[in-house]
């Protein structure tokens, strides 16, 4: 571990916290040969590191859960021309004490790392607690040397945070986006900053064409016309169409972006782009693509947009009053990128107007919303949580990905360059090529009107 706290001696210790209690506390220590009537536990060990973690709450039906599949498919590489040699999924050195598809990002799952972190002496914080200055977050954060949250539940972490984290080296993104952490404070503390890259792509594509065919086909209100006992089949086609023939656009054809026009392809949509990185020419031609300079070039052209764009000052708020006016009337819009792409009032307003014939995503800011949140009850949306990228097959992955980065950075060794965001004062690796320089946390103080640190209401 580089540039390790003063070692310490600990003589008590610390009670045991049951499992899926909102937060939970670790100290790996090395016992000592027992005392003849006394049951204590002796310390002896340097605690090396405290791994502060940010997750959300357990299901309210217990922990863990009752899965529905015993097992999962392993995937071991993605394919993407932009990056063909670094596509390989995690491989930690470290034998990986979980099942691939348990739950490991709720607070007791705790990404698996347990056992990983007890094994090499450090200490390890849990918390769904981390919005506000009298969070637990807060309170634990002073004294960390490493910090990992998901996008799902993000910790942000502010120039405050940072300020008030002297020992903070490792920031940590367990999934992909790393616009919770002011990446400008964190160049200018020389903390390192990561995420997981390609971990969960698939998965954020995969719920991109979801929404996609339930906007376009008006899934979910035929779907409640159900629930609710009816079967008004007029009610539910006059707002249903198919995709066939439509023209759909992506702003950004990375890793996510390129994965939805794929598998979109089928549905004989045409297809149409725009990224600051040109796909290769084979590409484009393999998919009939139609690449435009701009994505205020590319709106007029689209009766569906989707947004696989990293969030930066640049592209915060992209989509506003004067942009939507680009936008065909009856458009469809796809967000599961970061919800403060979008200008939060202006998307409603196109709703209701019905300029925008629908809105869908699983991205919002802040995250939690608050519960008054207009994206909860505006017209023609088909919103969820943030769950796309952290559905069980995903969650293996970043779990993985986390010790990998974190046996790289105790052990002295270089991170791959594609999980890396920030080094040495710097963008470096993958956040070189996406990101821009500043800060995009602006308002993430609003999470705590959400009304409750557990997240489960």
């Amino acid at each position: 571990f580089p540039n390790p706290p003063s070692s310490t001696h600990t003589l008590s210790v610390n009670p045991p916290i049951p499992k899926g209690t909102m937060f939970s506390r670790l100290v790996a220590r090395q016992t000592s040969k027992a005392v003849a009537g006394k049951a204590s536990i002796h310390s002896t060990a340097k605690q090396q590191a405290k791994v502060l973690v940010a997750l959300y709450a357990d299901p309210k039906t217990g922990y863990p859960p009752k899965y529905a599949r015993d097992e999962i498919p392993v995937i071991t590489k993605y394919d993407h021309p932009l990056f063909p040699d670094a596509t390989t999924t995690p491989t930690p050195q470290t034998e990986l004490p979980w099942k691939p598809g348990e739950l490991l990002g709720c607070v007791s799952g705790e990404l698996g790392l347990r056992k990983f972190l007890e094994d090499r002496g450090h200490t390890l914080v849990v918390t769904s607690d981390k919005d506000g200055p009298d969070s637990e977050f807060e309170k634990e954060i002073v004294d960390a040397d490493v910090v990992i949250s998901q996008p799902f539940w993000p910790a942000y972490i502010t120039a405050e945070r940072f300020a008030k984290a002297p020992n903070l080296k490792l920031v940590m993104t367990a999934g992909i986006g790393s616009d919770h952490v002011d990446l400008e404070a964190a160049n200018k503390a020389k903390a390192t900053v990561t995420e997981v890259t390609f971990c969960n792509s698939i998965s954020v594509a995969e719920h991109v064409c979801m929404q996609i065919l339930a906007l376009v086909r008006n899934y979910i209100p035929s779907y409640k016309t159900i629930v609710d006992g009816g079967w008004n089949i007029a009610d539910c086609v006059s707002r249903a169409y198919d995709v066939e023939g439509m023209s759909l656009g992506t702003v950004a054809a990375g890793r996510i972006g390129l994965a939805v026009l794929r598998r979109m392809a089928p549905f004989d949509m045409k297809l149409h782009y725009t990224d600051r990185h040109r796909l290769p020419a084979h590409v484009e031609e393999e998919l009939n693509l139609t690449f435009h300079e701009t994505a205020e070039d590319m709106y007029p052209h689209c009766d569906v947009v989707t947004l696989n764009c990293p969030l930066h000052p640049e592209t915060e708020h992209m989509i506003n009053d004067e942009t939507l006016k680009l936008f065909k009337k009856g458009a469809y819009l796809v967000n599961t990128a970061r919800g403060k792409l979008i200008d939060r009032d202006s998307i409603v307003r196109a709703l209701e107007s019905g300029h925008v014939a629908g809105y869908a995503g699983d991205v919002w800011f802040p995250q939690p919303p608050p519960k008054d949140h207009p994206w909860r009850s505006m017209p023609n949306h088909a919103m969820t949580p943030h769950t796309s990228g952290t559905v069980l097959s995903a969650q293996a992955r970043y779990a993985a990905g986390v010790v990998e980065t974190l046996e790289c950075f105790f052990d002295g060794k270089p991170i791959r360059d594609e999980y890396l965001i920030c080094q040495d004062g710097a963008l470096a690796g993958v956040g070189a090529h996406s990101y821009s320089e500043g800060n995009a946390t602006g308002g993430s103080d609003e999470a705590t009107k959400f009304g409750g640190a557990s997240g489960n209401v």
